[in-house]
């Protein structure tokens, strides 16, 4: 029997209680794992608040690092001893232990410590493919990226400012302006203060940006339009303060022939090769010291709700881990 976190009905953060469970031995393709830390991300409460549909009863979590304890039949990636490391589905990860997918799981450096993994993987592999598969940077561009100080964004500041971009991030309070400054951004512009489309538009001699990196949602949507040069990109990769409203595809014409797409980590990471690429790319970057993970929160797994609240509120910054 393990202590994991499991969820009757989707709501508030009350919905998550922790049960001991059974978890048996791991079938074909499958691989147990003794978690070390677990992180926790916004995508949870998506999950959790029923947003993002799931078949009830279930997990929540889609991130861990740990100890492989056993793997089924046909397993080739991974063996039992490895330290491995994780992000993405199935949900699960507020656990002691669980069973899943081999295929998702990548070996762990033994430089990288547990809580380090836990806490970067799915945001570091979304910094990854943001930066270099769906609007690949070169390097000398101009780029807007709201919530700055957050987890992806702490990771984004450094990741632009090691390939030489010129990073503008949006924040929302004075505190966590300073957090994004200290990890590189070049701009950063207090949304409460200051109207971010002004200020982008000054930052550029009325240019615009090539690509905007949204991952708030309803809130900063149509403004982050406003931000963009013709022709730019709108990458649309989160929800935080609701979902995207209904718009007419004339919206873009009319703003200069703008593009939108709105990426999932799952589909990049679909395919064992790129899985393993990406990971890769940000083990090193981790490894070099041009990224630095910073764990500001960390939660006993029975502080879970705690967490989620906390997270909803806007009340955390950089990396949260929960501790099984």
């Amino acid at each position: 029997m393990v202590k994991a976190i499991r969820m009757q009905q989707v709501g508030g953060p009350e919905v998550m209680i922790l049960e001991e469970v059974t978890l048996g031995a791991p079938g074909p393709g499958e691989a147990l794992v003794r978690h070390k830390a677990c992180g926790l991300n916004y995508i949870d409460v998506y999950f959790r608040t029923g947003l993002y549909p799931q078949p009830l009863p279930a997990g929540l979590g889609m991130e861990g690092a740990g100890i492989v304890e056993a793997v089924g039949p046909g397993v080739s990636y991974i063996s039992v001893g490895d330290r491995v490391a994780y992000a993405g589905r199935p949900t699960g990860a507020y656990a002691e232990a669980r069973i899943m997918p081999a295929d998702q799981l990548v070996r762990l450096p033994d430089s990288i410590p547990f809580e380090t993994a836990a806490a970067m993987m799915l945001q570091g592999l979304t910094v990854q493919y943001l930066f270099h598969r769906t609007f690949p940077l070169q390097g000398g561009e101009t780029i807007l990226f709201h919530a700055a100080a957050g987890g992806v964004g702490s990771i984004a500041c450094q990741w632009a400012r090691a390939i030489g971009v010129n990073m503008i991030g949006t924040v929302g309070s004075d505190e966590k302006a300073d957090i994004a400054r200290a990890h590189g951004c070049a701009h950063v512009i207090n949304y409460n203060k200051e109207d971010f489309v002004q200020r982008v538009r000054e930052i550029t001699n009325g240019k615009g940006v090539p690509v905007v990196y949204d991952s708030i949602g309803k809130d900063t949507f149509t403004a982050s339009l406003d931000c963009l040069a013709p022709l730019g990109m709108m990458v649309s990769f989160g929800n935080a303060s609701g979902p995207v409203p209904a718009f007419s595809l004339n919206e873009l014409g009319s703003r200069g022939s703008l593009f939108i797409t709105r990426p999932s980590l799952m589909t990049y990471t679909a395919k064992r090769n790129d899985l393993e690429q990406m990971a890769a790319h940000l083990f090193a970057m981790v490894e070099s010291g041009k990224i630095k993970i910073d764990i500001h929160q960390r939660y006993p797994l029975s502080e879970v709700a705690q967490a989620h609240r906390d997270l909803e509120a806007r009340k955390t910054t950089g990396s949260t881990i929960l501790i099984p």
